[in-house]
């Protein structure tokens, strides 16, 4: 009986190693994973992004150039409107009695001036005769003198109160879409009070907000491209038209980005964002997926010629929107991890691959 059990333990053991061999070959097996590695670029495109809205470059305020009250409204927020539509009107009444009392002053001047003018003719034909002294005569002339300025003051203000009477309609002066009104029917409104605000038609720009930290790197005429936030998918040229010389409450800048295209698809409001690009050369940089931290510390792991991985401690500059550059602690001819780094470990041996999926062979002084 006790040979048989010695025989039962045998068997045991020899499986139980044979299964550990298994185990072990799958372990360092599974411990060999296929890494995707990369070296360091050696310029950095630093892609920022702004937030805006879309706007006219031509906006203008239209009011009345007299006072009154409103008595008729044509147009409403959003509709077209064109070179010389009336868009309002004030009532005419005082404007009309206006009217008729200068021309009543303008007739009466007219024929103060008449009656002025034949009385200075008949005194011209007695005055070679000696029948009236000079004196007379120039007093006669003078008084032809001031009915004819009475007569200039008389048509001057007919004139004024003719194009008040015309002024009590409000009317587009170029082609347009309303975006703000301000008035209704029966309200008094003061000459000059802005009664809509039209958006010229034509061209098209987003204005954008930038922080004092980043303005220096803007500049007029430079180059850049919108997206909208209801088509994410295109993209439409455009460049910096302006930048104002001031810092707002929220100490950013305003930015005017004119579009050089698709003016016409894009509507006034739509929500839009600006996007800039500036290349930096001699300047090393990894993608985001490449980095991690620890204690506050960025690292990168990097691939050495036996194909294990160290970790190296890098000074990294401000991210991007896809890659980082990287200050310090990498050199150009590294292979560095792209993916999965919180994975790994130190002295690990991996099989480095390109994004082809190809494998990478790493040459010896490649790794610093």
């Amino acid at each position: 009986m006790s040979i048989i059990k010695t025989a039962a333990v045998s068997m045991i053991i020899v499986c139980s190693v044979t299964l550990w061999g298994c185990s072990t070959d799958a372990t360092e097996t599974e411990q060999v994973p296929f890494v995707m590695v990369t070296q360091p670029n050696s310029s950095y495109n630093n892609q920022k992004s702004y937030a805006g809205d879309v706007q006219a470059r031509q906006q203008t305020a239209l009011a009345f150039r007299v006072a009154g009250q409103i008595i008729e409204r044509y147009v409403d927020v959003g509709d077209q409107v064109k070179v010389g539509q009336v868009l309002a009107k004030l009532d005419v009444k005082d404007a009309q009695l206006q009217l008729n009392a200068a021309n009543a002053q303008l007739e009466s001047a007219q024929s103060a001036a008449k009656n002025a003018e034949d009385e200075l003719k008949r005194f011209k034909q007695l005055l070679p005769m000696n029948a009236v002294s000079r004196s007379q005569y120039d007093a006669v002339d003078n008084q032809y003198k001031a009915a004819l300025s009475n007569l200039k003051q008389a048509q001057s203000n007919y004139d004024v109160s003719r194009n008040q009477t015309g002024y009590n309609q409000l009317v587009a002066n170029k082609n347009g879409v309303i975006t703000a009104r301000n008035i209704e029917v029966g309200q008094v409104v003061a000459a000059g009070q802005a009664a809509y605000q039209m958006a010229i038609s034509g061209d098209r720009e987003v204005v954008i907000g930038v922080p004092e930290q980043a303005i220096s790197e803007i500049k007029v005429g430079q180059s850049a491209w919108v997206t909208l936030w209801s088509k994410p998918e295109d993209k439409f040229a455009a460049y910096v038209r302006e930048i104002s010389p001031a810092a707002d409450q929220s100490r950013t800048f305003s930015v005017k980005v004119a579009l050089r295209e698709g003016n016409a698809a894009i509507q006034l409001g739509q929500s839009a964002r600006v996007f800039f690009n500036h290349t930096e050369h001699n300047v090393l940089s990894v993608p985001l997926s490449s980095v991690s931290a620890n204690d506050q510390q960025a690292y990168v792991w990097v691939v050495k010629p036996d194909q294990t991985i160290r970790k190296v401690s890098v000074t990294l500059g401000a991210y991007g929107r896809d890659s980082v550059p990287v200050l310090s602690g990498l050199n150009p001819q590294d292979y560095v991890v792209i993916g999965g780094v919180h994975l790994l470990r130190e002295k690990q041996k991996i099989q480095p691959i390109d994004r082809e999926n190809r494998a990478v062979k790493i040459q010896a002084g490649t790794a610093s």
